[in-house]
């Protein structure tokens, strides 16, 4: 069995897909970009504001799905640029703390709205 995950504190999918789905104990987030939650609107700014907002949109995912940051076991990270990687990670060492989940970082030629960052995850849920 699976569930939908739906929050209107993140922003809403852009395409046929959901915010994340929960199956079996575990959650599984579709990648963020940085998007205002409640305009849709793009976010202006470096791969630091960039990062920051995709992932307070996938903590607000992580949420309403009974999860959150501490609970991720798994990342992925998607760059248009690989230059960016050490900036990125600055921000993500703040949300993610000691807390580690795994990761694999890909750089890519393309992103959705063509922004410098997406990261989608899964995560426990709250027993």
């Amino acid at each position: 069995m699976k569930t939908i995950v739906q929050t209107a504190t993140a922003p809403q999918a852009i395409g046929p897909y959901s915010q994340a789905t929960a199956s079996q104990g575990l959650v599984f987030v579709s990648g963020q970009i940085p998007l205002h939650p409640t305009t849709g609107a793009l976010l202006d700014g470096g791969i630091e504001e960039q990062t920051r907002r995709v992932l307070l949109n996938l903590k607000a995912v992580l949420e309403a799905a009974g999860s959150s940051l501490d609970l991720v076991v798994k990342t992925t990270v998607f760059l248009k640029n690989m230059d960016d990687f050490p900036a990125m990670n600055a921000v993500y060492a703040e949300f993610f703390g000691s807390s580690l989940p795994a990761r694999a970082t890909v750089e890519v030629s393309r992103l959705p709205r063509d922004v410098a960052v997406e990261i989608d995850a899964i995560a426990a849920l709250q027993a």
